[in-house]
């Protein structure tokens, strides 16, 4: 729970240091602006709250590892994915957006402070510890957060540990270990297909390289 809020509390102070001029800028999201990337990071913070008052009473059904599916990369033709545009557009200027995910977003990180880690909930279907479920959100945050600076190059990157902690357990997830030689963050930026890997880096892989990119949903 310390993870999610260390990589929480930075991601939103990454977000809250962007000049309004960089909103426009491509994310690290194929397609998504920098604003489209924050639209979708005020849903996320909806869902956090939604799930921390939805308590379960059955068994477990997941952990950290399990609440992340591997599917096939993404074709544009979700219709959620088409709506995160348009809700960004909608808000005109940057401060308003700003103002909405520091708004959601401080009340996340504040329920997830307060919230019993050994409490069960339920969401998409299965059921948790609370424990575990911000476990797995460290992997959401971290990675999105260098969706969100991949082209600002002067902003602060995701605290070292919680990069650690994402490349954990995304090598959890796919069943395999990635390079030792790799960094945690180009581990996880190769690992899920946000970076193409150089031709050192695709031998260091071995046949590993061949299941790239581990897309999550």
């Amino acid at each position: 729970m310390d993870l999610f809020s260390r990589s929480w509390t930075a991601l939103r102070a990454a977000v809250a240091d962007i000049p309004d001029e960089d909103f426009e800028r491509p994310s690290g999201c194929a397609g998504w602006l920098v604003r489209d990337l924050v639209c979708h990071l005020v849903i996320g913070a909806q869902d956090v709250l939604i799930t921390l008052v939805t308590p379960a009473e059955t068994e477990p059904t997941v952990d950290a590892v399990g609440y992340w599916n591997l599917v096939e990369p993404p074709t544009g033709e979700d219709p959620l994915e088409a709506l995160i545009p348009r809700l960004a557009a909608a808000y005109g200027e940057p401060r308003w957006l700003k103002f909405h995910f520091d708004d959601v977003g401080s009340a996340a990180g504040r329920a997830a402070e307060l919230a019993d880690p050994a409490v069960r909930v339920s969401t998409r279907d299965e059921v948790l510890t609370v424990g575990e479920y911000l476990s797995a959100y460290v992997l959401e945050w971290s990675l999105h957060h260098l969706d969100l600076i991949a082209y600002l190059p002067s902003a602060a990157e995701p605290p070292g540990e919680t990069l650690a902690a994402a490349r954990a357990l995304l090598e959890k997830i796919a069943g395999t270990p990635l390079p030792a030689s790799f960094p945690d963050k180009d581990a996880l930026l190769i690992g899920t297909g946000r970076r193409t890997p150089t031709d050192e880096e695709k031998a260091a892989l071995g046949d590993f390289a061949a299941r790239l990119p581990l897309v999550l949903g």
